[in-house]
């Protein structure tokens, strides 16, 4: 028999196939980078040095898959702690969006440095979330707003995964908002979005999905839809933020798409979880958004578990309504807040969100022929990483 590259034994493993998946006093090997062989202790042989180059004795610690952050905005410049600290003295957002705040703020402020300047500001960022288990990232463009700003970005985010040796998705989100230059006229700049970025984007491979910002302070129902056809047009998957202030009834249409997810989905409709439902589509819930403005209505949970829909969380790291860069801490935040259960949020990281980012079949569970990306934790149980705030019991695998 040919030699694992690398084996890890004595293990709980939590497969995150149909639930947690336990398999305790087990082992998993991995050749190539994928996993090879998984299965009891007492299924090897009892030479066990003799089964791989490198032999990992775990000692009873927990195995689970790489964590997957399926919804960040980490790529930016500049951060609005000053915005942070006024609202809490009183002031409101809008009244802060009007002085130049909000993500105009942050606009001016990542159009301002260089590709070099921008990726030494996201990093930090980048390795705080794979410190807390993350192998897989998806960010976002969005805080150009303009072509050389948003090339840019998503090419700063495959610098990040080339610089910290991790797997990132990039998707374009040109139409986050409406810039400066086009605010009495947002279809021109949808029409933009459509003809001239979306295009160059694709034509650069430069992102593997296109994200809208569907709501009253962004773009309406038929504006994303004109971004939807022409994602569309040019092979790219849809995604969208849909139904977080109001029942734009965004998640059913992004449902006639395909759309990998609808994320955030505070005043998704059952009409809403019907439409997901039906087209696989991945709920993305965020609750480090809902933390931090306060927020109080929730989503939908148990509509959302009664059409088993699949639940998906992430981090959402932004200047403006997540500044949060621990994976760890969303999953004690999805418990605490959305009553999601510890089992739920960890196939949130994990399972269903390898499935929001179109991965489900490489990555986001531990199954024989799957990339060997998993992490090793410092706990008997998965449940322990959701129960504790704040603490990291990450190991080098």
């Amino acid at each position: 028999m040919k030699k694992w590259d690398k084996l890890w034994i004595n293990a709980h493993l939590a497969t995150c196939v149909g639930g947690y998946g336990l398999m305790e006093k087990a082992a998993i090997a991995a050749t190539n980078g994928r996993i090879a062989w998984m299965g009891k202790m007492t299924d090897l042989r009892a030479n066990v040095e003799s089964l791989a180059h490198e032999i990992v004795d775990v000692e009873g610690r927990c195995i689970t898959p790489g964590f997957v952050d399926c919804h960040t905005h980490l790529v930016f410049g500049g951060n609005r702690a000053n915005e942070f600290e006024m609202r809490l003295k009183g002031a409101s957002y809008g009244a802060i969006a009007k002085k130049g705040g909000g993500i105009q703020s942050t606009v001016a402020a990542t159009r301002a440095l260089t590709q070099n300047e921008l990726l030494e500001q996201s990093l930090p960022r980048a390795r705080a979330l794979c410190a807390s288990g993350v192998t897989t990232l998806e960010i976002k463009s969005g805080y150009g707003l303009d072509m050389a700003t948003e090339i840019t970005m998503l090419r700063v985010a495959k610098r990040i995964g080339e610089e910290l040796g991790v797997r990132v998705c990039g998707t374009f989100l040109g139409a986050h908002t409406v810039p400066v230059e086009y605010k009495d006229n947002s279809d021109a700049y949808v029409t933009h979005v459509c003809e001239q970025m979306i295009p160059r984007i694709a034509e650069e491979n430069l992102a593997e999905a296109v994200d809208v910002f569907c709501e009253h302070i962004a773009f309406n129902l038929e504006q994303t839809e004109r971004v939807f056809k022409a994602a569309e047009k040019y092979g790219l998957r849809v995604k969208c933020h849909a139904d977080q202030l109001s029942d734009t009834g965004c998640a059913a249409l992004a449902a006639n798409y395909q759309a990998l997810s609808v994320d955030h989905l505070e005043h998704l409709t059952e009409s809403g979880v019907k439409a997901i439902a039906q087209s696989g589509t991945v709920a993305v819930l965020l609750p480090g958004a809902f933390y931090f403005l306060h927020e109080t209505k929730l989503p939908p949970i148990d509509l959302l578990r009664q059409y088993k829909v699949p639940i998906a969380i992430a981090s959402d790291c932004n200047p403006g309504t997540s500044p949060v860069t621990s994976l760890l801490l969303i999953m004690n935040m999805a418990c605490t807040l959305f009553r999601l259960t510890p089992e739920e949020s960890l196939l949130g990281v994990t399972h269903h969100a390898a499935k929001a980012l179109g991965l489900e079949k490489e990555i986001g569970t531990l199954a024989v022929g799957k990339r060997a990306e998993l992490v090793v934790w410092d706990v008997s149980h998965p449940r322990e990483l959701a129960y504790y705030a704040g603490a990291n019991f990450l190991r080098v695998p």
